[in-house]
């Protein structure tokens, strides 16, 4: 019987996979266990929706723009847009003042409403509303500016409005007591194995072994487990339904032996360890993660067998949450993973696996409660109505401040922009006047020859034309 490839023989004809590696049976080789040494911890929280986050769908907004530097970009590209729109129109000509890019100047000076009274002014002279070129671009542009800050001040409301205060307070029995958790604890070891390799799970220790206070009784009695069998290997979960913990230390242990062409042997670790409140039950916490090696997270390639335990140890962090009912909840936290036998050197491993003594995977699950302090988690929020229209008032006053000493700079700097205003309104003027001209003139002469060609018949036509031509060139009728 051939075996796998990368695979290497033990006693004589049966076939195992190098250090860190399992069998893929779909291509019958060895393959490296991919998975990567990582921990994740978290809370899940199903409360209710707030009226405000139904209607404007801040979760939404948040995935769209997932900073404020999306919103400066955006001010300042809009800043940039306008301000080289209004250089390009400060070098086309004025001319008459009938062309289109006079149009255009004129109505961005007409756009000068935040320094429309405050242009350069000389001494004893009277303040007058002035509205100019260089006012109507910097009014625009302050106001970009603003509503760009304003919208990045309202995503800082939106998805910072409250913040996770952390108050710690001792504890006591009553108050350990009184935290009833549903609990549940899943492992999977990685390898070959199936649940029928698993020995000695059938106990519960609590207290620290060997003391006093030791107290050992049947998991049965404290929860309901259990084991399936996994395309990763076997999976065992242990759960606890009203859990109340008074110990501070829990034990459970449990163990994989040989069994014919099936070693007791893995290449690392799944778990998941979650704890949700028995009453409220939007209230979840977990942590899950992959151990390939010791708990510094080294992903060194190991098979685990042997006498020596793999204890996975977690504490258990009882908190508190103000702002959901008083939801109580033993918060599971990841501390520590001690690796037991492992191999890394492949004949170390074969002559493990031909070794009968060393036929053994011991695994401890060990549980610390850190019963010394109760945390309170309370969120507050930190915008209200003041500190908003303070923030929009501080705001306001930046973007004005700042082109407002830009175009004092400017008009003490270049005096041609200091009547700017008055050029404008000469070439408008002198336009406006230029129309009311033509119409006075030319429309009264377009009516008299209009008349004209409308009542010249028959016999009155000498006596009309002959007024028309009087009026037109001020000769009498006789003359014509």
């Amino acid at each position: 019987m051939s075996c796998p490839s990368n695979s290497f023989r033990y006693n004589g004809s049966l076939c195992a996979c190098p250090p860190g590696q399992l069998l893929n049976r779909t291509s019958n080789s060895c393959v490296v266990f991919s998975g990567t040494s990582a921990i994740t911890t978290g809370r899940l929280e199903n409360s209710a929706v707030s009226f405000p986050e139904t209607i404007f769908a801040f979760d939404s907004i948040r995935k769209i723009t997932q900073s404020q530097a999306v919103f400066l970009k955006a001010t300042l590209v809009m800043l940039l847009c306008w301000l080289f729109f209004c250089i390009f129109l400060r070098f086309m000509k004025l001319e008459d003042g009938r062309n289109i890019w006079f149009r255009m100047r004129w109505w961005v000076s007409r756009l000068d409403v935040c320094f429309s009274t405050r242009h350069w002014l000389d001494d004893q002279k009277v303040v007058t509303k002035r509205k100019t070129e260089l006012g109507g671009t910097f009014s625009m542009a302050s106001w970009i500016v603003f509503s760009g800050l304003f919208a990045a001040l309202l995503y800082q409301i939106i998805s910072k409005r409250s913040i996770e205060v952390h108050n710690m307070k001792a504890a006591n029995a009553p108050d350990l007591v009184s935290f009833v958790n549903d609990m549940e604890f899943n492992i999977t070891t990685v390898s070959t194995m199936s649940c029928s390799n698993i020995r000695g799970l059938d106990t519960i220790v609590f207290g620290n072994p060997g003391f006093l206070a030791q107290k050992v009784m049947p998991l049965s009695n404290f929860a309901n487990f259990s084991c399936q069998n996994r395309s990763e290997g076997p999976t065992i979960s242990v759960k606890c339904e009203k859990c109340r913990f008074i110990q501070d230390d829990i034990y459970i242990s449990w163990q994989f032996i040989d069994l014919p062409n099936n070693p007791a042997s893995a290449v690392g670790f799944q778990f998941n360890f979650s704890s949700k409140d028995h009453v409220q039950k939007n209230q979840e916490s977990f942590v899950s993660g992959t151990l390939k090696n010791r708990s510094n997270l080294d992903d060194t390639p190991v098979t685990f067998r042997g006498k020596n335990a793999n204890i996975v140890q977690f504490n258990l962090f009882p908190r508190i949450f103000r702002n959901n009912q008083d939801s109580k909840l033993m918060q599971p936290l990841f501390h520590e993973f001690v690796s037991g036998s492992s191999f890394q050197n492949t004949n170390e491993l074969q002559l493990s696996l031909e070794n009968a003594n060393e036929g053994l995977l011991n695994i401890t699950l060990y549980i610390n409660l850190l019963s010394s302090y109760i945390v309170e988690v309370e969120r507050q929020n930190i915008f209200g109505p003041v500190s908003f229209l303070a923030d929009l008032g501080g705001l306001y006053c930046i973007t004005f401040s700042i082109f407002f000493y830009l175009l004092v700079q400017l008009e003490y700097r270049v005096k041609k922009l200091r009547n700017e205003d008055s050029v404008m309104l000469k070439v408008r003027n002198r336009r406006k006047a230029q129309e009311h001209w033509n119409k006075v003139f030319f429309l009264p002469l377009f009516e008299v020859v209009s008349l004209c060609k409308v009542v010249l018949v028959g016999e009155r036509r000498t006596v009309i034309l002959g007024r028309v031509t009087r009026v037109l060139t001020g000769t009498k009728p006789h003359e014509l």
